[in-house]
């Protein structure tokens, strides 16, 4: 059996009893880590995203990125609460899920006076409901706020609200549901079950597609959708005739550092347990991005002739990128050559892929978070294979690791949901752009675009003299 590993409550699941054998209890630790992990995965877009974009823009434009970062995290929060918890983590069909959960309506059961709970990867072992609704949560609005880095500088501050309400209900939560989706371990007692399980699951999920953390749902799914903004909303003026260099390479360390740090609640906590899946996961992503970062710096040394700061923690968020899908399957040394690869490919995708593309993504959304997501996401299903050093595949059944597991099968499944991922997004984002731009127009005034978005969006300057 294949398994993502996103877990939900197996009451969740329409029609799907938790074992009689013994009654699941909430385990204090678990939800103990859970709580730190949410809390630094807020930190990552607020402030580790917001400073590592506002400082790679120009000066006149850095509270504009601030801005939407910040506006678009709370905006997905609150939507999330909403109605995006329920359509992504409830039993739908295959591609979204229902509306039991829609205003987070059934967590709390007032009658009985008691909180409904959410499943982790043990049987029998569980975390309130509403911590796990949190966690969730903060993985969307980074995914939201990870867009805007694509067309920086040059878009309407309402435009971008609009668009994220549209590619967060449409484009976000049909993937996260797809890939994340399942009943949970509890639910899982014989071959009967395990089919039933699998047969409510999302559409990724039941192909088997491995994405611990969010290799697909996250950095694949943005980093397309910007990829498509680029092209639909042009490129910046004055591109290639005027300097656009980035304007504190010491924000952008500041913020790169927050998202390093941050990342270790994104990774380790994906396994929602403080046990030995969140340690690997958290070592993988300490030597992944360590590597990668490595691998960078001494890519552009031997071509550029010397190394930058810009390119040492490129590499660092370009290592994080790609170990995010297999951070809980692969093993150290996997994280290590998936990290060092990473550095080096995604050089490339920031350069020799950027021209190739032509697109004027500011901030070279696509080039890390596309690249090395893919690469990411394909290498998870080569290094997760236990003679490789990886966990393999867990039988819930026999409750212990399965034996079988094909390097070859596992990555064509990996590249279907990569396949798919693109093409979602990619039109769900498509149709968003256009129609948001027939509502109120994409794009600024070049007036405003020239003299910079911080004065004439926002009426605020970040520096004074």
């Amino acid at each position: 059996m294949k398994l993502t590993t996103k877990l939900l409550a197996g009451a969740l699941a329409a029609g799907l009893a938790l074992p009689a054998l013994a009654a699941p209890t909430i385990n204090k630790g678990d939800t103990a880590w859970m709580f730190i992990a949410t809390i630094l995965v807020i930190m990552m877009s607020i402030p580790g995203l917001a400073l590592f974009y506002g400082g790679l823009v120009r000066a006149k434009n850095m509270l504009s990125v601030l801005m939407q970062v910040f506006m678009v995290f709370s905006l997905i929060i609150v939507l999330w609460c909403l109605y995006g918890y329920s359509l992504a983590f409830t039993q739908g069909n295959a591609f979204i899920g229902s509306f039991d959960r829609v205003f987070l309506n059934g967590i709390y059961d007032a009658a009985a006076g008691t909180f409904s709970q959410a499943a982790t990867f043990s049987k029998e072992t569980m975390i309130p409901e509403f911590i796990f609704v949190a966690f969730q949560g903060t993985f969307a609005a980074i995914t939201c706020g990870l867009i805007v880095g694509a067309f920086a500088e040059r878009v309407r501050f309402s435009a971008v609200l609009l668009f994220m309400v549209l590619w967060f209900t449409f484009g976000y939560l049909p993937v996260a549901h797809m890939v994340w989706f399942w009943a949970g371990p509890d639910a899982i007692t014989d071959a009967a079950t395990l089919a039933t399980v699998t047969s409510n699951a999302g559409f990724l999920w039941q192909k088997g597609a491995l994405d611990f953390a969010g290799g697909t749902v996250v950095h694949i799914n943005a980093a397309v959708a910007g990829l498509v903004g680029a092209y639909v909303i042009g490129k910046r003026l004055g591109l290639g005739r005027e300097s656009m260099a980035p304007h504190s390479l010491t924000m952008t360390m500041i913020g790169a550092s927050l998202l390093w740090v941050g990342w270790f609640g994104f990774n380790a906590g994906s396994a929602l347990e403080a046990g030995d899946v969140a340690a690997l996961a958290f070592i993988n992503t300490l030597l992944a991005t360590a590597a990668a970062a490595v691998s960078w710096m001494f890519g552009e040394w031997i071509f550029k002739r010397k190394p930058s700061l810009l390119g040492a923690v490129s590499g660092a968020v370009s290592g994080l990128v790609a170990i995010t899908p297999g951070c809980g399957f692969v093993g150290p040394m996997g994280a290590l050559v998936m990290g060092l690869l990473a550095g080096i490919i995604c050089l490339w995708g920031v350069t020799g892929l950027k021209r190739l593309l032509g697109a004027d993504d500011s901030l070279d959304v696509f080039g890390v978070h596309g690249v090395g997501g893919i690469l990411g996401a394909l290498l998870t299903g080569v290094f997760a294979a236990p003679q490789l050093g990886g966990q393999g595949i867990w039988d819930y059944i026999a409750n212990k690791g399965s034996p079988d597991y094909s390097i070859a099968n596992q990555v064509w499944v990996q590249a279907q949901a990569i396949g798919i991922t693109i093409v979602w997004s990619a039109v769900v984002a498509f149709v968003a752009f256009k129609l948001v731009d027939v509502v109120i127009g994409l794009r600024v005034p070049a007036d405003q675009e020239r003299e910079g978005l911080d004065i004439t969006s926002h009426g605020e300057s970040a520096y004074h003299a």
